[in-house]
């Protein structure tokens, strides 16, 4: 009895260390970057946490400091930003591809407005909290393009496979009212369909579908 207990606890073991760098438990790992007196910290944390708690979030997850601009921006698949302005949130998400996304700031409003591209995004919650009052809103992206594939997680490492991208006005964290979405379909050329926002890489011979949210 003792052997079989003995050799349960070191393939216990075994597993539990296998799955620190195994993406067979990577799907409920979240990657956090939060951003405090002009610092970086990115975290990998095996469960959601409370938004904005710092002191937490360094003490379960596990966080290194990182520089600006400096941070990696390969695919995510949950990804969580605790932010306080504008200018940090950018060089953090803009032109990332991201499967699922929580935004929660973290400090005062207004904000500056930003329009943030984002790739392949599929579910998007944020949350702020202005004199007192909450506010926390879901959106869940599902477009023409998806041709039934919502569901499954699309790698957009490989920026050939874009079809969808995203664009997030940051100025929704000022307003109370209900988060919105639409979408513009066939769009090859974003330097002549939307001038005003920054060029974003779309492959050559190949249109994907816009969508706005605000």
């Amino acid at each position: 009895m003792a052997f079989s207990a003995h050799r349960n606890n070191v393939f216990l073991i075994g597993l539990l260390s296998f799955c620190v760098d195994s993406s067979v438990c990577s799907e409920k790992n979240n990657t956090l970057f939060f951003t405090k007196e002009n610092t970086i910290r990115k975290c990998m944390c095996p469960d959601s946490i409370n938004d904005c708690d710092y002191s937490l979030a360094n003490l379960i997850c596990n966080c290194m400091t990182v520089l600006p601009y400096t941070a990696d921006k390969t695919y995510y698949n949950n990804l969580v930003i605790w932010f306080t302005e504008t200018n940090m949130l950018r060089i953090l998400l803009n032109v990332t591809s991201v499967h699922n996304l929580k935004l929660s700031l973290c400090g005062t409003i207004p904000l500056t407005t930003k329009y943030l591209t984002i790739w392949g995004l599929q579910k998007l919650q944020i949350r702020s909290e202005n004199n007192g009052q909450l506010k926390q809103q879901s959106l869940t992206i599902s477009t023409s393009c998806d041709n039934g594939a919502q569901n499954k997680l699309m790698p957009y490492k490989d920026k050939s496979m874009i079809t969808h991208v995203a664009v997030l006005d940051t100025s929704l964290f000022n307003d109370s009212g209900p988060l919105k979405a639409y979408s513009v379909e066939n769009i090859s050329n974003t330097s002549n369909q939307f001038p005003y926002l920054d060029n974003f890489f779309i492959p050559s011979n190949k249109s994907c579908i816009v969508t706005f949210i605000y």
